[in-house]
């Protein structure tokens, strides 16, 4: 077998084999196949498209190419949830406690994440103490004890999908669906969760902006789960915005808290309540929707949601006085209001420009080695729909630098259009996709 010959084939648009998709998936991470021939097989890839059946073996080899996460001695049906990412996504620190609360085992592996701001993990370690760093024993005592624990990913889980990522972002073959779906499922399927609840965003602040191909990912990404006997489903949910008012580590964690204490933006309870949801009747602790939301109403009323949190916060090392006490975090230098420049009704938020902006400030991460500020970021005032009159805040800046608050400010502002016209705020659940078919909300 070459690579030459396989290369031709798939540009030719001819099908793969399981055979010849594993063998250049192990040739590559032996580094048997050089970059410059998997490059080449990647725009063919691009171009020519692979089927539903080479795009599971393509999965399943990224898969096979590292470690795998062995949960089976966790007690109960564990169900993970993804988010494709957008700006201003804290749902794991709501939805992990409170799904948890509700009895269903959160066994979970994040990442500290590339982009706008840090990753779930670098969120938590705003709590003093904080440590993902934990023998696997310990981690699945803790699931057993409490239901919830939430650890660093390995450095060797689905390590095809790191290399084979890393190529493509600078080869410009990163916008291919079925590599897409096959370079998130690898490291979902990997992490060993029974059931996977997906986040699909569609919009400006997405990686997908057209509605319809969002929905196209996610039924490929359904249909690589169902066909591993992994329970998927996916919900597609605007991203347009930012979700929630926070944009920033520490002001995201503190959004969480406030969610959890029943005091929290709609938009981010409800997506919460919405992929909570599905998680509880994939862990079979509910029979439908309503069930399941009625659960989780009950748990944030009641406090057992931020209860939960905190049990997570001690299990781990960290400080969970944070929770009662949001004055303890730390608190950045300067704090100052963006004001409108004009009157209307906000038409439109880029929400690109919007992460960009907690970017500049330093809230995330632009290289592996660049170091995240956690004070730092925006709180937005003013959301799609809202009125604005002249001179009224449209964000505040959490800052601790004057030249990138005023570079920050800057693109804010611009990140904002006005209307004089009232403007109809689109729906947040656009519909769901599981192994029966697609269903949009209209």
């Amino acid at each position: 077998m070459r690579m030459y010959d396989l290369i031709m084939k798939k540009r030719s648009g001819e099908k793969l084999s399981t055979e010849e998709i594993n063998f250049i998936i192990d040739g590559y991470i032996k580094g048997d196949i050089p970059d410059y021939q998997v490059s080449a097989l990647m725009m063919a890839i691009y171009f020519q498209k692979m089927n539903k059946r080479e795009t599971k073996d393509l999965t399943m080899a990224m898969v096979n190419s590292g470690d795998t996460v062995d949960l089976s001695k966790i007690n109960g049906v564990k169900v993970d949830k993804h988010s494709t990412g957008g700006v201003g996504d804290t749902t794991t620190l709501i939805l992990a406690p409170i799904v948890a609360a509700a009895g269903v085992p959160v066994a979970k592996m994040s990442g500290r994440g590339l982009g706008h701001t840090g990753g779930t993990i670098d969120k938590l370690e705003s709590f003093k103490g904080f440590s993902v760093e934990m023998t696997v024993e310990k981690f699945i005592e803790n699931v057993n004890n409490i239901k919830i624990a939430i650890g660093g990913q390995t450095s060797n889980l689905a390590p095809a999908d790191k290399k084979l990522y890393a190529l493509r972002d600078v080869t410009a073959t990163v916008e291919n669906l079925s590599l897409i779906a096959s370079s998130i499922m690898s490291k979902k399927i990997a992490a060993g969760a029974d059931a996977i609840v997906l986040d699909v965003k569609t919009g400006s602040g997405a990686f997908m902006k057209d509605e319809d191909a969002s929905f196209e990912l996610a039924s490929e990404m359904v249909d690589i789960g169902t066909s591993v006997g992994k329970n998927t489903i996916a919900v597609i949910t605007e991203m347009d915005q930012p979700l929630g008012h926070a944009v920033g580590n520490i002001l995201e964690v503190k959004e969480a808290i406030n969610t959890l204490k029943g005091q929290g933006p709609e938009d981010l309870e409800e997506l919460c309540l919405t992929l909570g949801s599905h998680m509880l009747i994939l862990g079979n602790a509910a029979k439908d929707t309503d069930e399941a939301r009625e659960k989780l109403e009950k748990i944030i009323s009641s406090g057992e949601g931020l209860k939960k949190l905190k049990e997570l916060i001690t299990a781990q090392g960290g400080n969970s006085d944070y929770v009662d006490d949001l004055s303890l975090f730390e608190a950045p230098k300067i704090i100052e209001p963006v004001n409108s420049g004009c009157a209307g009704y906000v038409k439109n938020i880029k929400a690109d420009d919007i992460g960009l902006a907690a970017l500049v400030l330093g809230a995330g991460r632009e290289t592996k080695i660049s170091e995240i500020d956690l004070s730092v970021g925006i709180i937005l005032h003013k959301k799609i729909g809202d009125y604005v009159e002249m001179g009224e805040p449209i964000a505040t800046i959490y800052a601790n630098d004057e030249d990138k608050k005023s570079k920050a400010e800057e693109i804010i502002q611009k990140a904002y259009k006005f209307s004089s016209e009232k403007v109809t705020k689109s729906k947040l659940i656009k519909g769901i996709v599981t192994k029966e078919g697609i269903n949009k909300y209209r």
